[in-house]
């Protein structure tokens, strides 16, 4: 399984891979889904996870902006470098439910 979003590596995992899910959920749903899980887990340090949760402006804007300032650069790479492996762009989180009930139901049938 490969995972993630690193720059400097998304090429040789992008080669990688048989399958590419890019997630291209909008702005609001992404913040919305950040204040749930804060609210669920807490802020600060998850030892469990080795995560230190801290929310800033830098990051709102981040994700506010993301697919503005980021997707254009990271569906290229996908283009450039994935173009052997199957691709699922999903835009919401039931989408997402969707796609993760077929993989599991082909993947018990295989």
């Amino acid at each position: 399984m490969i995972d993630g979003n690193y720059a400097s590596t998304l090429p040789i995992r992008l080669k990688a891979a048989d399958t590419v899910i890019f997630l291209d959920i909008s702005p609001a749903a992404c913040l919305w889904g950040i204040v749930q899980r804060r609210i669920r887990l807490g802020g600060g340090q998850h030892d469990a996870i080795g995560v230190y949760d801290r929310i800033t402006w830098e990051f709102v804007r981040y994700v506010w902006n993301y697919r503005r300032a980021m997707a254009p650069r990271v569906r290229r790479l996908i283009e450039e470098h994935a173009g052997h492996a199957t691709v699922h762009v999903i835009h919401s989180r039931d989408e997402a439910n969707r796609l993760l009930d077929r993989l599991a139901t082909s993947h018990q049938t295989a």
